[in-house]
């Protein structure tokens, strides 16, 4: 057998590092309400996260996104932010559904009107409750966002 050509690839060192941050997303096992039903549909096999790499976890400290699924409460926001600032970086969060969106129907005085109160929300997905493809897409969406912000591996290195 001969040597082969033609099969080199050029990249750079940050093109790795964000491909490999995008197609190995680890969300937290993490619900609220309703939406929560969704998103564990979302990991059974009719959808099957797995084929995008995306594998939920028990723990924030083995998480890189959360999804906040469901109705925030002014009592369970101080622990979701908690359990945020446990979470190792770089972190991402989902908010699933128009009541972690925006508060939904509940313009209460013990609900939160919106997750980005709370914490820094990247992808938004709306529907009461969204269906499991939309967070499918959701997933995409952050995908493409984590493509296109990945900062330079070295850029600490030289500062």
């Amino acid at each position: 057998m001969g040597i082969t050509e033609g099969n080199v690839l050029f990249t750079t060192v940050d093109n790795i590092v964000s491909w490999g941050r995008r197609s190995a997303l680890w969300p937290m096992t993490f619900g609220l309400a309703c939406c929560a039903i969704e998103m564990i549909a979302a990991g059974c096999s009719r959808y099957d996260t797995d084929r995008f790499g995306i594998i939920f976890r028990p723990s924030p400290r083995q998480s890189d996104v959360m999804i906040i699924a469901g109705t925030m409460t002014k009592k369970m926001a101080p622990a979701i932010k908690r359990l945020y600032a446990q979470m190792p970086e770089p972190k991402w969060v989902i908010a699933m559904g128009g009541c972690a969106s925006a508060g939904g129907p509940f313009n209460t005085y013990s609900v939160v009107q919106g997750a980005d109160l709370v914490v820094p929300v990247d992808v938004y997905i709306p529907g009461c409750p969204p269906r499991p493809e939309a967070l499918m897409y959701g997933f995409l969406q952050l995908q493409e966002k984590i493509r296109r912000e990945m900062p330079s591996v070295f850029a600490k290195i030289k500062a």
